[in-house]
């Protein structure tokens, strides 16, 4: 183990060129990867690309009952013994491919999200299909079978492959391995191939402490990325099931110049990938998948010049997170775009709540909630301590379901560090359109020196209706709020 590559099983890996045979893109090219074995595949679906059978996996997701979904949250210990299950296939295309999906039974509906991409899929008993034309995250809803939708990860072709026997590559071929904790050094390149499926395990005598937080074992990261000039990437699978529930992180930065890209994270026991303390990074065309307790997507803690761009995350807690502890820088330059999002339990765009340093300068763009579920907000900046927060935008995002929509907080709760209070200031919302049951959107400051101000709302539309002044719930310490038109 010790974090080197141990292969159990190896497939070569399918490709070729379907469209003229298929008649249906003749341009098309289309990549799949055979599943290792020993991995557990779905029995809801089978899916065909230009008629090659890819592999569809299994992952746990959040439980439909939201009683069972705020057990798993706050019953750490048990968390794990909370789930239902989903699947997901994927691949690696260029050109215009047909889809072919099958399903259990027959189907009497069928819906493609984000409904934004405007995709229509054609039903004939219980196969289903579409065309996808450019590389994007599918959500398939077969029968109103949205717990245990399929997720189709359409990736575009890899370039400059890395080789096995490079010195500065840490290669993880098709097939299965086991890694305990792995630290990357500057300069190296961590590859997971399509078809591998990398799995972080506990080694036996490995070093733990008790937290305090949660009162269970944790153990260092399975991947720490620590230094400068570090890439992770590939198409397969990194997987925490293996790890108790609190035990680590899957995939920590510290360091500058780093980029992720492209694999698939699936079953995280606590924070998927936090970002501390670091220095131009990006995080591109990466799918997380995750259901236990405080299974965090991204949280982008101290760092600047930070990108998430095109990625898909459904995870029991938040989503994408911007935090700064003490002592240990601020936070500038942080945008994520382009992103599918499916909301559990927290927040599915936010700032906070560990705020102790200042925020500046944050844009969440172009992204897709298709599903918020959540006892928390869907857009927030959610303050509990002393640091100035400004220039936070939230630009182009299209929600499909929520409850608790826009919310600007500032006061005292659980996560409280600081004495003080902190500010927020210069918040901009625009081109929002959100679907939701009485959505409601807040603004609350904390006192004359803690106070929400400055805040412009563009174009916010709720169910089909523009937002209205008298709609946003506040209080004495909001200040100088725009509503546009």
């Amino acid at each position: 183990m010790g974090g080197m590559p141990v292969s159990f099983a190896w497939s070569a890996v399918a490709f070729s060129f379907l469209g003229l045979l298929q008649g249906t893109s003749p341009a098309a090219t289309v990549k799949v990867y055979p599943a290792p074995q020993g991995e557990e595949l779905s029995t809801d679906y089978t899916v065909q690309v230009e008629g090659q059978d890819t592999p569809v996996y299994v992952a746990k997701v959040a439980s439909a009952d939201p009683q069972a979904r705020w057990k798993a949250m706050d019953d750490k210990k048990n968390s794990a013994d909370f789930f239902e299950k989903a699947s997901f296939t994927y691949f690696d295309f260029e050109g215009t491919v047909r889809i072919q999906i099958t399903y259990r039974e027959a189907v009497r509906s069928a819906k493609v999200l984000p409904s934004s991409y405007g995709i229509e899929p054609s039903v004939n008993d219980k196969t289903i299909s579409i065309h996808l034309d450019k590389p994007r995250h599918l959500t398939v809803e077969i029968n109103d079978t949205w717990v245990g939708a399929l997720h189709l990860f359409g990736n575009p072709p890899e370039t400059d492959t890395p080789r096995p026997d490079d010195p500065n590559v840490i290669y993880y071929g098709p097939g299965i391995h086991e890694v305990g904790s792995l630290t990357v050094p500057s300069g190296k390149t961590v590859y997971v191939a399509g078809g591998a499926i990398v799995r972080g395990v506990i080694t036996p005598d490995e070093p733990f402490r008790i937290s305090s937080y949660s009162g269970l074992k944790t153990y260092a990261p399975t991947f720490t990325l620590k230094g400068e000039q570090i890439v992770f990437r590939g198409r397969g699978i990194v997987d925490g099931s293996h790890c108790t529930t609190h035990a680590r992180n899957m995939l920590v930065v510290r360091g500058q110049d780093i980029r992720i890209e492209g694999v698939i994270l699936r079953d995280s026991s606590t924070w998927t990938i936090p970002i501390r303390q670091s220095d131009r990074v990006e995080v591109k065309n990466v799918k997380l998948l995750g259901y236990r307790a405080n299974s965090d997507g991204i949280d982008i803690c101290n760092s600047r010049d930070v990108t998430v761009d095109g990625c898909f995350l459904r995870t029991l807690d938040d989503l994408i997170v911007v935090k700064s502890d003490k002592g240990q820088g601020e936070v500038r330059r942080v945008v994520a775009k382009n992103c599918v999002l499916w909301n559990e339990v927290a927040h599915a765009l936010s700032v906070g709540a560990e705020l102790r340093e200042n925020v500046d300068d944050v844009l969440f763009a172009d992204c897709d909630v298709i599903h918020d579920l959540g006892r928390e907000w869907t857009l927030r900046v959610y303050h509990c301590d002393s640091a100035r927060i400004s220039n936070v935008r939230f630009e182009n995002i299209r929600i499909e379901e929520t409850k608790r929509l826009i919310s600007l907080w500032i006061g005292k709760a659980v996560w409280t560090r600081d004495e003080a209070r902190g500010h927020i200031d210069n918040v901009v919302f625009k081109e929002i359109r959100a679907v939701g049951k009485e959505p409601r959107v807040e603004f609350i400051g904390f006192s004359e020196t803690s106070a929400v101000e400055d805040v412009t709302l563009t174009n916010v539309v709720i169910n089909g209706q523009p937002l209205k002044p008298e709609q946003i719930i506040s209080n004495a310490f909001v200040r100088n709020v725009k509503v546009i038109p």
